[in-house]
């Protein structure tokens, strides 16, 4: 597989609670420069960031991140914010206390007011499946469908574990086709990447991949640099 296609499956993502405009930014160019699918960001600096991006690369916001326990209706005037900021994409993390409560109505609920509220904007729903048994986490998959969102995510990366390949062959699994899935948490290189895209995500949430990309062209262009100075 291509270095081009695997990064323009992925969701270039800065989430710290720590970073910086500045830092924001830089994640931005790269964002432009490996032309990745988005930057997932904080909603904090989404107007800042499509001011700055334009139409040249899609902005996408987390919503009751990174634990799921918002009102629904406060996760509703997220996503409305975040839309009305120029997001273009919308990653909400369920509520899993009631999922593993068994209210599934409550939880599908959510997801369909949500995606109303995203108003034509990409919505990847985040079940956080490091806290879920297999059962739940097929539950999701038929959920996520029937709610009309487009994507279902593993993970935030905030919490006990990230995405593994057997819960990504697990949802691909479960989930219709037009449903796609995000795999997101602790892929770390482009042969992560490779394996969870055989597996079946249709998109990934790293911040790694592009950064071990980066180094590699710098590298390079360090060696090219050296050898012309050789001569």
């Amino acid at each position: 597989m291509e270095t081009e296609e695997i990064l323009s499956r992925c969701d270039h993502t800065l989430l710290s609670q720590s970073a910086t405009w500045k830092e924001m930014k830089e994640v931005c160019d790269d964002g432009m420069r490996y032309k990745t699918a988005s930057v997932c960001i904080p909603p904090a600096f989404v107007k800042r960031a499509k001011e700055y991006v334009g139409d040249r690369l899609a902005i996408c916001t987390v919503i009751g991140f990174p634990n799921g326990y918002s009102t629904t209706e406060v996760k509703c005037f997220e996503a409305e914010n975040a839309v009305e900021n120029g997001a273009d994409e919308i990653d909400m993390v369920i509520n899993i206390g009631e999922l593993r409560a068994k209210n599934t109505e409550y939880v599908e609920n959510e997801i369909a007011r949500v995606k109303e509220a995203c108003k034509g904007r990409i919505l990847k729903v985040i079940i956080e499946t490091c806290l879920l048994t297999d059962e739940e986490k097929i539950a999701m998959c038929e959920i996520v469908a029937r709610a009309g969102a487009d994507y279902i995510k593993t993970s935030t990366g905030f919490s006990s574990g990230g995405a593994t390949r057997e819960d990504v062959a697990l949802m691909r699994e479960h989930t219709p086709s037009y449903v796609k899935v995000k795999a997101a948490g602790g892929i770390s290189d482009l042969a992560d990447a490779i394996d969870f895209i055989a597996l079946g995500a249709d998109r990934l949430g790293t911040s790694r991949v592009v950064k071990a990309v980066k180094m590699q062209t710098e590298a390079q262009n360090g060696e090219i640099n050296s050898d012309k100075s050789s001569y």
